[in-house]
């Protein structure tokens, strides 16, 4: 009897083998820099393969940005549960942003670094990425003055602007943290989070800052 012949590679499996070498082409190389012939030797496949499956370096490029964005808004958003405390979710949710970026370094240089650089489309695509983060953090901080007070004192223009500083602030630190040997996941999340809720707990409890003399 012949051998049974192996069976062809699914071409899902194909497809995210082609993304895995994208993204660490793309992170590690740059956009501009990465060529479709690296990408299809990263990845143990032709050429005319990768572009058969993905059609182009910008479509591909993109289909990069789309697939790490997702995974990092569901690591967060897995983490969080809904029932602990306030304080405790927004702790939850940072160890799982800076986990989730160090742990994937390239798929965050091309979320980071790569994509913003790079003009349209790839711009309007992690806009929409931080568009997610944004209305996640805003419904953790709205939750957390929902719990301070039966009727909360944040306006929901002071809400939407703490939860756009702190996403900026947590995208800088998971920027510096990946290439500052030593910091650890967790210890970037106590940075932020020490940074943080001493000034949210503050105007959770109408206790702002006020300045003196204007």
């Amino acid at each position: 009897m012949s051998a049974v012949k192996s069976k062809r590679m699914p071409r899902a499996v194909r497809e995210q083998q082609m993304m895995d070498a994208a993204v660490r082409t793309f992170g590690q190389r740059g956009y501009r820099a990465a060529s479709m012939d690296e990408i299809a030797e990263s990845a143990g496949v032709s050429k005319p393969l990768v572009y058969l499956y993905l059609n182009s370096k910008e479509e591909l490029f993109t289909a990069c940005i789309r697939r790490e964005a997702k995974s990092l808004v569901e690591a967060v958003q897995a983490a969080v549960e809904p029932g602990l405390p306030a304080d405790r979710q927004l702790w939850a949710g940072l160890r799982a942003f800076f986990t989730h970026t160090a742990e994937n370094p390239d798929g965050w240089a091309v979320l980071h670094q790569q994509a913003p650089s790079q003009g349209e489309p790839f711009v309007s695509e992690v806009a929409v990425l931080r568009e997610e983060i944004v209305a996640f953090v805003t419904g953790l901080i709205g939750a957390a003055a929902r719990e301070a007070h039966h009727d909360p004192a944040l306006p929901d223009r002071d809400v939407a602007g703490l939860a756009q500083a702190l996403v900026g602030a947590a995208e800088a630190l998971a920027g510096w943290a990946n290439v500052t040997p030593g910091v650890s996941a967790k210890e970037a999340a106590g940075t932020l989070m020490n940074f943080s809720w001493a000034g949210l707990e503050n105007l959770m409890h109408g206790r702002s800052w006020q300045s003196r003399g204007e």
